[in-house]
């Protein structure tokens, strides 16, 4: 199967040429004991299988500096693609996005607004602040990684999804819905959002693991998910090496929780939506 793995991240082993700057001045502890380079993840693609992948700025190592994802991507043309971390509320956001792209530049952009290094969701990413950013990947037609929680913050990104129709926002893990309460609860929250059809979803190992341990009852959360969304809206990442499990686990994980989905909505899962929200993965 072909396969495209739409959220990973490296950390060089150059910290003079790639000095840390994580945001919050807190490194994440994945960044700190199990980095990864641009060479090592090369290779464990080529063990797992994997094609390409979409390089997501390790925000908790670098911040805003996306020389290492740009660099990694303009070396293996062919195997990557960047998706940096820029700050929104910046006077130049907007400006400073449109130069970031075109050849060998990013590909897609992430705002980090909550993680392991920051607990607490913030809503700045909906400010009034933010709205030429938002207005210029509309224009750029630029992905938008949207790592956030779903809850207290989830009118925010409705409002932006009303606003800004034309902006494709894909939220990270599946903005963390709580499916070990309730698959059927958090799966009927999560296809409430379909309706927005820019909106697509990140699967990762954070919603797979609950999943697998939901047994039978994972079908109450993607069932609906899927229908609402439809698989070309659904991409699976495996958030290597965020994720304590190798890269050939994370990808198993996903094609055992996911076995029961026709071929073709695994296919989609699997390669065909993140090579159409980055057309650079399709050469």
């Amino acid at each position: 199967m072909d396969v495209v793995d739409a959220h990973c991240h490296i950390i060089s082993d150059d910290p003079t040429g790639y000095p840390k700057a994580p945001l919050g001045g807190k490194q994440s502890t994945w960044a700190a004991t199990r980095p990864v380079t641009a060479e090592g993840m090369v290779d464990r693609m080529d063990g797992t299988g994997i094609d390409q992948a979409v390089l997501v700025q390790a925000t908790t190592n670098y911040g805003y500096d996306n020389s290492y994802v740009l660099d990694s991507s303009r070396q293996w043309p062919n195997r990557f693609v960047a998706v940096g971390t820029v700050d929104p509320l910046r006077p130049d956001a907007a400006a400073s996005l449109k130069a970031a792209v075109g050849e060998g530049g990013l590909s897609g952009v992430r705002l980090f607004t909550s993680g392991s290094t920051v607990p607490t969701q913030g809503e700045w990413f909906a400010a009034p602040e933010t709205y030429p950013f938002w207005e210029q990947a509309g224009e750029l037609g630029l992905p938008v990684c949207l790592q956030m929680r779903l809850g207290a913050a989830t009118g925010q990104l409705v409002e932006l999804l009303e606003r800004f129709p034309g902006v494709t926002v894909l939220l990270d893990h599946i903005g963390y819905p709580d499916i070990a309460a309730s698959p059927a609860r958090a799966g009927a929250d999560v296809a409430a959002l379909g309706r927005h059809p820019g909106l697509h979803l990140k699967l990762t190992h954070r919603n797979l693991e609950r999943l697998q341990d939901a047994g039978e009852r994972a079908a109450d959360f993607l069932d609906p998910v899927v229908e609402a969304f439809g698989a070309r809206r659904i991409a699976w990442g495996s958030n290597c090496p965020a994720a304590e499990q190798s890269l050939p686990e994370l990808l198993a994980l996903a094609q055992q929780v996911l076995g029961g989905l026709p071929e073709s909505d695994r296919q989609e899962i699997f390669a065909g939506t993140s090579r159409r929200l980055y057309p650079a993965l399709r050469g």
